[in-house]
């Protein structure tokens, strides 16, 4: 078992009565014999050789003892001096018959509609376990996991911390539908870390939270129109599905049947990182416009950054027309920045909607902003918004927990750099293979596009190889990476991954890409 690695990253072939070893053709070639001689060496020393089916992880049950006797060294077409990411056959049997039975039971099997793997092809692997920066899925194989429950576990899964947290709170029950102190607790904390927070409601998901924070606008300004960009999503309310990014464009869907026309007609769309298209509206909708609502940074068209002017633009035509500027940061929130999209650039919105991290992994959403705004909310104003479970004890825990561990010193300079050497090292594994592939970051949170780029909007990044990136996926995914199953997904870094965690994803990259 203690040989396992070395000898996958020897790439080496040998044909014996009983196994056949390093049986995908790798893309590179070095001198055979001298690969030759290190896997009749290898033959030679080990009787028995284990293989697990879950990318070498020999804690897996998946475990297949090969005997190996007779070896032949057979000299290959193509052999790879460098790592191979070699592993036993993807097997998802189990995933498979999970999934039709639920196809009978959820609509399209699942609860959340990217999760069926409509825009790559084939079949979810079903989660069985998380830990750290691991996955494992019901049919016992191992991932590195980029999707993170697509954020919030920045701490990495099912961190032992905010466990013991949360079972500590539970043990006081799990919902009060009364004030409770911890909530109080982590109210504090996101005040203090947040700029444009002067008080907080909570929410039970970013969803949500955004409901609320749209009917807060239209309150206090008196106002009905609001401007959103093309590929920005702020959650499934109806008046948001309106070019709202990743879960319509994953599935090819425009908008959603069932939303009244009413509904969106006071929604208007400009195009992201275009300051004259919002202009435009502004002037078209004199005193008429309540707010301009963005992803500060775009996590829902894939990951796309603003500039720092367009930002600061839309501040000042914010405050030129009488309109609220806000931050849709439940993505961007304590995942960019300690205080989020609007510290890392230095533009502060009037309200801000959050969710992922500050629950720690459990349900939970928030908006906040000026006092003066935030007082319309009842029961201290008169716009009403409320939620059984809101502010729930396990939740406050789970958050309180994992901001205390995200404040400290040299927290997000350990997430850019490991998503710094992932994103930099997936990109220029493509380049070296001949493919168009773009993307970056920002700390813990990255993407790319199968696209020559750049791309600086939802328009942009339609313009995607998204067939080529199905293909990517699927590779990746069958050799123990997980990432988001859209091009049109962000990918998230958590505090657990390791750098042999990331030199084994580009590993994988290079083989995958070598395929494509």
């Amino acid at each position: 078992a203690g040989y396992s690695r070395p000898l996958a990253n020897a790439a080496y072939t040998m044909e014996s009565n009983y196994a056949v070893f390093g049986a995908r053709r790798p893309s590179r070639r070095c001198n055979p014999a001298a690969v030759g001689a290190t896997a009749a060496a290898a033959a030679v020393f080990m009787g028995l050789v284990a293989f697990s089916g879950s990318n070498n992880d020999l804690s897996s049950p998946a475990i297949r003892t090969v005997t190996v006797t007779q070896p032949r060294v057979v000299a290959p077409r193509s052999v790879s001096c460098k790592s191979q990411v070699l592993a036993a056959p993807h097997v998802t049997t189990k995933s498979k018959e999970i999934f039709d039975e639920a196809k009978n039971l959820m609509p399209g099997g699942v609860s959340s509609p990217v999760r069926a793997f409509k825009s790559v092809g084939g079949e979810p692997v079903v989660f069985d376990r998380v830990k750290g920066a691991y996955a494992w899925d019901v049919d016992g194989n191992k991932y590195i996991d980029y999707v993170g429950t697509w954020g919030p576990a920045i701490l990495g899964h099912a961190d032992d911390e905010v466990l013991g947290k949360i079972k500590e709170t539970m043990e006081k029950g799990t919902s009060f539908g009364a004030p409770g102190v911890l909530e109080n607790v982590l109210a504090k904390m996101v005040i203090d870390a947040v700029p444009s927070v002067e008080m907080v409601r909570f929410t039970n998901s970013g969803t949500e939270a955004c409901m609320g924070m749209i009917r807060l606008i239209r309150a206090y300004t008196k106002r009905e129109k609001v401007i959103k960009f093309e590929g920005c999503y702020h959650g499934h309310a109806d008046s948001f599905l309106v070019q709202a990014g990743s879960g319509v464009a994953t599935l090819g869907l425009p908008d959603s049947p069932g939303v009244p026309k009413a509904s969106t007609q006071a929604t208007l769309c400009a195009q992201y990182n275009d300051l004259e298209s919002v202009k435009k509206i502004f002037e078209e909708n004199k005193d008429d416009i309540a707010g301009v609502i963005l992803e500060p940074v775009v996590g829902n068209s894939g990951f796309i950054k603003p500039t720092k002017e367009f930002l600061e633009g839309l501040r000042k035509m914010c405050d030129e027309n009488g309109a609220l500027l806000v931050f849709d940061e439940v993505m961007t929130g304590f995942r960019i920045a300690y205080g989020g999209a609007q510290e890392h650039f230095g533009v502060t919105p009037d309200v801000t909607t959050m969710g992922k991290v500050i629950g720690g992994g459990l349900p939970v959403g928030a908006y906040g902003g000026k006092k003066e705004i935030m007082e319309m909310v009842a029961p201290a104003g008169p716009m009403y918004q409320a939620g059984t479970l809101s502010g729930n004890p396990l939740a406050m825990a789970a958050g309180i927990a994992t901001l205390e561990r995200l404040s400290q010193p040299g927290t997000y300079e350990k997430l850019d750099k490991l998503t710094d050497k992932l994103i930099n090292g997936i990109i220029n594994a493509a380049k070296e293979a001949g493919h168009q592939v773009c993307g970056g970051h920002i700390s813990g949170m990255f993407g790319f596009f199968f696209t020559e780029g750049p791309v600086n909007c939802f328009a942009d990044a339609s313009k995607s190889d998204t067939e080529k990136f199905a293909r990517w996926h699927r590779g990746m995914l069958e050799r123990g990476i997980y990432l988001a199953p859209s091009q049109y997904e962000a990918g998230f870094m958590s505090l657990a991954h390791t750098e042999e965690d990331i030199d084994n994803t580009i590993a994988a990259a290079k083989e995958v890409f070598a395929t494509l």
